[in-house]
């Protein structure tokens, strides 16, 4: 079964030009079903019933395997069999109708507007990586940046004349974003701290490590959680949450869902909606401190008991 899986892999990074990251995902869940039905005897993609895929789908939750990343091996398996369809290599499509089990909905964590402020206050030093960071966490805050967005940046990226930066997302789709005036300033201040560690001529990323070349997206993450601890937070920093934040206190502050829509890049305005259920939690926690009788929800329940 694996032949037609590497050519499937070729077809994604030749034909469809997808990025390597994303091959290598497609390549795990392609494999995982693959081994999964040979454990069964099974190794004719043609033969796959949407029974079977039914059966694998099964086989694998009871295993472990979670909601989230069952839907995306059947969207996986999906396109691999257009793909067959396409080459003659099967009549039909087994996994077309095959929906996995329902996850729970999580919310993201997010920080307050206060710690926010603590976090981004307390870089203050002027030395050039500690001018980077606050940069980072500026530019997160800011314009509500993915990781892979952020290190992507290049030099000529953002226009501070008119406080805004160019990006490009998931599908390679381009945002164009405005940015804050702090941001702006940290950035102003990281670029002259940035001459002292760049050498090469050549290279454009706006945010380099300490020997002058593009910082990648596992450093960020570590120099992020440094910065908590150092703030102070009694929660572990990541990318996210701070785009997480800019989200949820930028919804609170307008209710425009459509406008947070554009500003993350989301597809899909059910991508979005997750914050509502956050700005309610934000009311909830309202209402608990300001309702007279809001008390009865979170203390002393022994006339209801």
């Amino acid at each position: 079964m694996h032949p037609a899986i590497d050519g499937y892999l070729r077809h994604l990074e030749t034909e469809r030009r997808l990025s390597p990251h994303t091959v290598s995902h497609y390549a795990r869940d392609l494999k995982l079903v693959a081994d999964t039905l040979s454990e069964r005897d099974q190794h004719d993609w043609a033969g796959l019933s949407s029974h079977d895929v039914r059966s694998l789908v099964a086989t694998l939750h009871r295993r472990g395997l979670g909601g989230r990343s069952l839907q995306r091996l059947l969207s996986a398996l999906r396109g691999f069999y257009h793909y067959l369809l396409r080459e003659g290599l099967a009549r039909d499509n087994p996994a077309v109708d095959i929906r996995a089990p329902k996850r729970p909905r999580r919310l993201p964590k997010t920080l307050d507007a206060d710690s926010v402020n603590q976090l981004l206050d307390q870089t203050r030093a002027d030395d050039p990586l500690t001018l980077r960071d606050r940069a980072m966490m500026e530019l997160f805050y800011s314009s509500g940046l993915r990781l892979a967005e952020l290190v992507s940046l290049d030099v000529d990226s953002i226009d501070r004349a008119d406080a805004s930066l160019v990006v490009t997302g998931k599908g390679r789709k381009t945002r164009h974003l405005p940015v804050g005036q702090p941001a702006i300033q940290a950035i102003a201040a990281w670029l002259k701290a940035r001459a002292t560690l760049v050498t090469d001529s050549t290279e454009r990323a706006l945010f380099v490590g300490r020997h002058g070349r593009r910082l990648g997206a596992r450093a960020v993450e570590q120099r992020l959680a440094l910065r908590a601890r150092e703030a102070g937070l009694d929660q572990r920093l990541h990318p996210h949450m701070l785009r997480h934040s800019f989200a949820t206190h930028l919804l609170e502050s307008s209710g425009d869902l459509r406008a947070v829509q554009e500003l993350l890049g989301h597809a899909d305005l059910s991508t979005t909606q997750v914050y509502t259920h956050l700005d309610f939690q934000h009311l909830a926690r309202v209402y608990d401190a300001a309702h007279p009788r809001a008390q009865r929800r979170g203390g002393d329940h022994s006339e209801e008991d």
